[in-house]
């Protein structure tokens, strides 16, 4: 042996060199579960930059932006001032409840505290729910602790925004942050989950916002008295047969997953993957995965914020002046901060709906184009957004 490479050697070693030499062109590769996709070429006038390792799926990317500051009203924390007072019982009147029928039932045996709100049922998008319509002060107390100290919940039924069940957004899918369409009706924006221990209420809106939706009024009642010791016949004969009664401390005591640990997530996506998800539902026929390939094209999903050469800002990569026309305040904090993830996904969105994207086809090519100007870069855009619903199927 003469300590020289053998010919096969040499080609294998030209092979493994021209791979990374195409890689760093920008290849989009599928590498089992995750989408990989190394150095971008400059955009915008952005540097290049370095070839990164594979980034790890959507799902394991979490968002990072300032804490958020309620906006509106503060709701500030439960503590010692909120003195909760579980349901034991939830009914449901067939009409609306009287005020001489309001205070027989907190006359009743062993009934320490009742409250009477509306209610309604109705379909976000296409899928039908029971909502309770309460004023966030009055009703605080009749959630568990965790959910009464939780200021997000409050300020954001304040905001006129919906806080569903936490069994709820499991059972359907739904994403925090995300707008909802309601049947004929407004669009209403998911702000939190909460554990709020009420059989049968998919969650709450405000007061007001129930009255806007048509809800029956002052038809919900709950009462607040000794475990297990408040009479359903005596209810039932103040409300009428034609009430539904619900008596929550039977049901805990019956099934053991009725009572789960009460938890609450308030205001934002949990990772770029629901991100962009949620965003996307602002406009209609617009695809997720078209602002994920523009995340990562622009900033590899928040890991290269700029500014760029061109003064291109954000995770997103906005010019400040068409920011200021596009930018949304995507998490309800009051403010639109283009550095912000949470607001700058869902300000691309509205960008690209604003130039036609939600009709696909061409009209969707066009609106990429106007994201920046660049045939190729429109290419690049579809091409990654292809491989991510491959991936994400």
């Amino acid at each position: 042996m003469s300590g020289l490479p053998s010919f096969r050697a040499v080609m294998l070693m030209i092979i493994a060199v021209l791979a990374i030499t195409t890689a760093a062109g920008g290849i989009v590769v599928i590498m089992g579960d995750d989408l990989v996709k190394t150095a971008n070429e400059p955009v915008r006038g952005q540097a290049t930059p370095r070839a990164r390792k594979p980034a790890p799926r959507l799902d394991q990317i979490v968002p990072s932006a300032e804490p958020v500051k309620e906006p509106v009203k503060e709701f500030g924390r439960g503590g010692p001032g909120v003195t909760v007072t579980p349901p034991r019982v939830l009914a449901v009147a067939a009409g609306t409840v009287p005020a001489k029928t309001r205070l027989a039932l907190g006359g009743l045996a062993h009934v320490e505290k009742a409250i009477v709100v509306d209610a309604g049922a109705l379909k976000v998008s296409g899928t039908g729910l029971n909502l309770l319509a309460v004023d966030p002060v009055d009703f605080r107390s009749w959630t568990p602790r965790q959910v009464a100290d939780e200021p997000g919940v409050w300020s954001a039924l304040a905001r006129g925004e919906w806080v569903a069940d936490a069994g709820t957004v499991r059972k359907y899918g739904l994403i925090l942050g995300a707008m909802y369409q309601v049947d004929g009706g407004p669009t209403l924006r998911l702000a939190a989950s909460a554990t709020l221990g009420l059989k049968g209420v998919d969650g709450l809106v405000s007061a007001d916002l129930g009255r806007s939706l048509g809800f029956a009024k002052d038809v919900a009642v709950l009462l607040h008295g000794k475990p297990g010791k408040i009479s359903e016949s005596g209810v039932r004969k103040l409300l009428g047969k034609r009430a539904q009664i619900v008596m929550l401390d039977a049901a805990h005591r019956t099934a053991r997953e009725e009572q789960p640990r009460a938890t609450v997530n308030v205001g934002r996506p949990g990772s770029y993957l629901e991100l962009y998800q949620a965003a996307a539902t602002r406009c209609p026929g617009l695809s997720w995965t078209v602002l994920a390939a523009i995340g990562q094209v622009e900033s590899g999903h928040g890991r290269n914020n700029g500014p760029s050469s061109a003064g291109a800002l954000g995770p997103m990569q906005f010019m400040p002046a068409t920011w200021k026309h596009y930018g949304v305040d995507g998490d309800g904090d009051g403010k639109s901060d283009i550095w912000s993830p949470y607001d700058a996904v869902p300000g691309a969105a509205n960008y690209l709906c604003a130039n036609g994207a939600g009709q696909g086809g061409e009209k969707l090519r066009k609106a990429i184009w106007f994201y920046n100007h660049s045939w190729d870069y429109v290419n690049k855009v579809m091409g990654i957004a292809e491989a991510y619903a491959r991936t994400y199927a």
